[in-house]
């Protein structure tokens, strides 16, 4: 990069932070104490947590079903926590896992885990069984620290691990277990000793096939905070609702970047759509950070009690984790404002593209253009780049990609890289206004007599049948073709249409060999708590599970 090169660089992220605020004068003995907070955290999750309590002590920090934090008590709080897990009676954790919804007691976990050096392990309030054994003995989770209701998952998970301590951060009864408040309240006033050792965050990837693997990642820099404000109309210290669930990697990341601009974050442990545009009106957030299935639930609400609601306070409603509705996209900014801002990421590669209001009017279903840092480049099976327009694999290159599995020896722990690219696992094209469309999962893509197809392509068009509300469709082994494709659809209220008539649909827009063998209809598909289809679960329901 030549010298006027850099000097524009610096001067577009120098304007970028001043539109967002972050440049605003402060207090002299405020500024002071937030560069003695960040110098104290170093570049950690906690960072954002201790300089926002510097820059804004006594403003809410979080709002949560029991009430609100300051920054200060926030940050106080997260102090004693840490004190506590460092003086267990077995001595500082290595790995603390982390099995929570949406509260206090999640956050507090997170930052006070992180500022003893632990690796932290957020995992799937879904899990259960197997793989959530599979997952903490993998990880060697020295501390679980869950919410009341997974008591049972966590001792059948920690059957292999008696020695592991555990922690209740959420109770809805009387309990002689060790909390995380008890833990606060016994060390109120204290704070953990500096360690040279630095935390990591492992982030699960989705494992809607199978067990998730965990993907480290030592922390993002600067770079993150420019690329997301050059696209997505974030304000230092407004408010923002986050209800996307905070163990998952975007819903993580819109919490930490709430704090680093000192964002009072708005939550609540349960999804609930009235309940969702309610905090909105009444805390009057500029900003909403959801799942795409959470915008299908706040359009599903009947127009009498969805008008209750104004939700015109927001800037911006953030959405990622899987494929939004087209249809939803457009019918909810016609009622709310052009405020949608669709974020392609990975769990490996951190932000990838954005979709602006303006793109999503141009083409409701595209991922958007690359993040600011961000190259993407569409490869064919031999690593050619493609030209505009054509499908092929998704590769990027930037300054959040993770460090590596932790379970670097086995099958599937690798990711494919290609000349400083990494795969994202996604097919997909690049249309000539630079905007990214995603296709499908690499590995979804099936072979059927020989011809190829996506199943996200035919879903679509299941989708645009107007008895339609949503479609599943997955590739199946068949003997004859090798595979074939079975659809699973979900029909609007009142709706009486039938396989025949659906499969006529996909036959009238697509080729003979796209229409599905089977279509099942389903009052609603299997979801996990981020909002993707279960696709496990489908598999089950076909003759070859």
């Amino acid at each position: 990069m030549d010298l006027l090169s850099r000097l524009t660089s610096v001067g577009d992220a120098v304007r970028t932070l001043a539109e967002a605020g972050f440049l605003t004068p402060m207090r002299p003995d405020r500024m002071v104490r937030m560069v003695a907070a960040a110098r104290n955290e170093g570049l950690t999750i906690a960072t954002g947590f201790a300089t926002a309590a510097a820059r804004r002590p006594d403003s809410p920090g979080l709002i949560d079903e029991l009430g609100t934090l300051t920054w200060r008590e926030l940050d106080e709080r997260a102090h004693a926590l840490a004190a506590a897990l460092q003086q267990l009676p077995d001595g500082r954790p290595d790995v603390v896992a982390i099995m929570a919804r949406n509260h206090r007691g999640f956050v507090e976990s997170l930052i006070a885990a992180t500022r003893i050096g632990a690796d932290v392990l957020l995992l799937n309030t879904s899990f259960a069984g197997p793989a959530l054994a599979e997952v903490v003995n993998r990880e060697k989770a020295d501390v679980v620290i869950y919410d009341e209701e997974f008591t049972g998952s966590v001792d059948r998970a920690l059957a292999d691990r008696p020695g592991a301590s555990r922690i209740q951060a959420w109770t809805d009864t009387e309990t002689d277990a060790p909390t995380v408040e008890k833990l606060i309240t016994a060390h109120r006033g204290q704070k953990a000793t500096k360690t040279d050792r630095k935390s990591r965050l492992i982030l699960l990837t989705s494992g809607t096939t199978g067990t998730p693997k965990g993907a480290k990642h030592s922390g993002g820099g600067a770079g993150n905070l420019i690329a997301i404000l050059s696209r997505t109309p974030w304000r230092l210290g407004e408010t923002t609702v986050v209800v996307a669930p905070m163990f998952h990697a975007w819903g993580f990341s819109q919490l930490v970047f709430s704090s680093a601009m000192a964002c009072t974050v708005v939550t609540r442990r349960k999804f609930d759509p009235k309940a969702t545009l309610a905090l909105v009106d009444k805390y009057q957030a500029t900003g909403l950070c959801v799942v795409p299935v959470m915008f299908d639930r706040i359009m599903d609400l009947p127009d009498d009690v969805r008008k209750r609601y104004s939700g015109r306070s927001l800037r911006f409603a953030a959405c990622s984790g899987s494929r939004m509705r087209a249809d939803v996209v457009t019918t909810f900014m016609d009622e709310f404002g052009d405020v949608i801002y669709n974020n392609y990421n990975a769990t490996e590669a951190g932000m990838i593209a954005t979709a602006t209001p303006a793109d999503l009017r141009a083409a409701p279903d595209t991922a958007g253009k690359p993040a600011v840092g961000t190259e993407i480049r569409i490869y064919d099976d031999a690593f050619n780049t493609v030209p505009t327009g054509a499908v092929g694999r998704i590769f990027v290159k930037n300054s959040t990609q993770f460090d590596g599995y932790t379970s670097s020896g086995s099958e599937g722990s690798t990711k494919d890289f290609h000349d400083g690219f990494m795969s994202s696992g996604d097919i997909g094209r690049l249309d000539a206004a630079g905007r990214l469309f995603v296709v499908g999962r690499d590995d979804e893509m099936i072979v059927s007599g020989g011809e190829n197809v996506y199943p996200i392509e035919v879903e679509k068009t299941l989708t645009g049948h107007p008895e339609v509300a949503e479609a599943a469709v997955l590739g199946v082994d068949d003997e004859q073709y090798g595979q074939r494709l079975v659809a699973f659809v979900v029909l609007t209220d009142g709706s009486s249409a039938g396989d025949d008539d659906l499969k006529s649909h996909v036959r009238e827009t697509l080729a003979n060999y796209k229409v599905p063998r089977e279509i099942t209809i389903l009052t609603e598909l299997p979801r996990g708590s981020t909002g993707k289809i279960l696709r496990n679960e489908l598999i089950a329901r076909t003759s070859n599970g």
